[in-house]
């Protein structure tokens, strides 16, 4: 994914929803242009680079584009990522339709990320 500030991203993803940074180095395709990488656990990596001076708009949830990215976390880490998002300040929707273990908000750049407690490969919300 693109960012526009690798401060904020950097930031919201690991303070605020919890996911380590493991990794940060220069993009070799873009000079100036970083290449991070947050650990969301089970063997799951999030990138993001940034391109500055490209002039990217923000996200736009249109055709073909990301409409949100769920992220499966344990009961613990997403109680623990809830409070601090309310702490925050951060709006959120949910739970939604009686469940409980599902939250969406928006990252700094406006890409809409849902938290859930359901376990990889599980998509039953009974």
């Amino acid at each position: 994914m693109i960012c526009s500030d690798p401060a904020a991203t950097i930031d919201f993803y690991s303070r605020v929803l919890g996911f380590p940074l493991v990794e940060v180095f220069e993009n070799r395709d873009y000079p100036g242009s970083m290449h991070f990488f947050f650990d969301l656990g089970a063997g799951n990596l999030l990138a993001f680079f940034d391109f500055p001076g490209l002039g990217l708009g923000p996200a736009a949830e249109t055709l073909g584009s990301l409409q949100h990215l769920a992220i499966s976390v344990t009961h613990d880490e997403f109680v623990a990522a809830r409070t601090r998002v309310e702490a925050e300040g951060i709006e959120y929707r949910g739970p939604d339709l009686g469940v409980e273990n599902s939250i969406y908000l928006r990252d700094p750049d406006g890409i809409q990320i849902e938290l859930v407690a359901v376990p990889l490969m599980d998509t039953h919300f009974t």
